[in-house]
């Protein structure tokens, strides 16, 4: 098998890097079981916390590991399906290192490279590196690039044995017949057969269902957030995606026919928002799905924070927020900052100040978060513009949620005292206060918008201009 290196974080980027190993926390003891676990995260896109702008938020790599740690490691497969990062720019390569080092520390087993995770992979020459962190699969694609594409381990179980075997499989490169080519027999062990799609419909699947019976579980690329999964061919195929941006954890139990799982309970599977599934193997084991959210109130791992803050320092060294490509406002305008609203706007300039907004980088500070654009980009002026916010000590006047950020650039406003209205762009509160980073805002916007009302003349809110 072709496996990652453990030294890779500098490569690229020129900058140094600090490599966080984590202490041999125990998992759940050994114990008697019949069944085993196979854990299945994916398509991150980068996502490796919540922002933390509000409570109830999903997700985090710092908090899976208490969730793996509830299964024994002899009896647990840990799998990713891949689509580590969105896209190939500087950031996101920064990112792909930096999950790739926490995959390692959280004992990942096997991890799915997309056509975009190959790509990022070799352009920072970790395919054929030297190391030892997870095995890798990819769907078959040149002949330059050498990655398997299937990985098979086998478990004990108390009455004998099961081996899981995962393919990676492009359908429109392989077709059903030659999926079902992929499975061979497991002497002396039960077989349970899973396909991980790089993209999928519904004639895919039904032709998976009616040509390849040895397929037991087919993954699919997800459309939502949250696992879907549904069982096909009579409750003899398992068909689910794992969910987007590292929420949930999927969680499959493989036991014999006829044993009652320990888990997952109903009561996790509901408040995962999607109902237990179960399903059966074409060898006769049972396959019980669940969905298990990240929540903030699992423990965090310490490596995992600490992974987390050497991310961070990575971008203050790669300086990458000053390095933004900024685009030209049109007609020429450039923003002025807040403080030269006040020049003719003092009360209301003084009401703002007294607002969270007035404060926002701050609290990016706060946290070590104010190097990261995908976290500054909401709590300054301008970010992507020419003439908006570059560093504190650049760009002072564009630190915060400003006046402009919803009245739109102010430079031609403000030199002829209000003669020429504001222009464009402007922002909406849904830009920023979206569900990823404001949970709860949807249905409650009456309420935020009273916490920024700040003019003087008895108009509504819905009069903001």
């Amino acid at each position: 098998m072709i496996r990652l290196a453990a030294c890779f974080c500098a490569l690229s980027l020129g900058a140094s890097c600090l490599i966080v190993s984590r202490a041999d926390v125990p998992s759940a003891p050994a114990r008697e079981t019949d069944s085993v676990t196979v854990f299945l995260s994916g398509h991150e896109l980068g996502a490796m916390k919540p922002c933390g702008c509000s409570g109830k938020q999903l997700g985090g790599l710092d908090r899976r590991d208490a969730i793996f740690r509830t299964v024994p490691k002899e009896k647990r497969l840990i799998v990713d399906t891949g689509s580590l990062v969105d896209g190939g720019e500087e950031q996101d390569l920064i990112k792909f290192d930096i999950i790739v080092q926490a995959f390692n520390l959280l004992g990942y087993d096997l991890v799915h490279l997309t056509d975009t995770d190959v790509e990022v992979a070799g352009n920072k020459v970790l395919l054929d590196s030297i190391g030892s962190l997870f095995d890798v699969i990819a769907a078959p694609r040149s002949a330059d690039v050498n990655v398997p594409a299937k990985y098979t381990r086998q478990f004990a179980l108390k009455d004998g044995a099961v081996a899981v075997t995962i393919a990676a499989v492009d359908p429109q490169v392989t077709s059903a017949e030659q999926i079902q080519e992929l499975f061979g027999s497991q002497p002396g062990a039960e077989a349970v057969n899973m396909v991980i799609l790089s993209r999928s419909d519904s004639a895919t699947v039904d032709s998976i269902v009616a040509q390849a019976p040895a397929v037991d579980c087919v993954i699919c690329p997800p459309e939502s957030d949250e696992p879907r999964a549904v069982a096909r061919r009579q409750n003899r195929l398992l068909v689910f995606s794992p969910g987007r941006l590292g929420k949930y954890v999927t969680r499959l139990q493989i036991y014999p026919e006829l044993k009652k799982p320990t888990v997952p309970r109903r009561a996790e599977a509901q408040e995962a928002g999607t109902k237990e599934i179960l399903s059966t193997t074409h060898s006769g084991l049972q396959i019980a799905f669940s969905a298990v959210p990240i929540t903030e109130d699992l423990p965090q791992e310490s490596s995992q924070v600490q992974l987390y803050q050497t991310y961070q320092l990575l971008l203050k060294e790669t300086n990458i927020l000053q390095r933004l490509p900024r685009f030209t406002l049109p007609d020429d305008l450039e923003y002025a900052g807040s403080l030269a609203c006040a020049i003719c706007h003092d009360e209301v300039y003084q009401k703002w100040r007294s607002t969270r907004h007035a404060n926002a980088y701050a609290t990016l500070e706060r946290v070590g978060s104010q190097y990261d654009p995908e976290c500054v980009i909401c709590h300054v002026i301008g970010l992507e513009y020419k003439s908006g916010f570059v560093s504190p000590e650049l760009t002072p006047d564009m630190k915060d949620v400003g006046c402009e950020n919803c009245h739109g650039p102010a430079s031609e406003h403000a030199a002829t005292a209000g003669a020429v209205e504001l222009g464009r762009p402007r922002s909406t509160c849904v830009d920023c206060h979206s569900p990823e980073h404001s949970t709860d805002f949807a249905g409650n916007e009456a309420r935020y918008r009273q916490k920024i009302v700040h003019w003087t003349e008895q108009n509504s809110s819905s009069n903001v201009k």
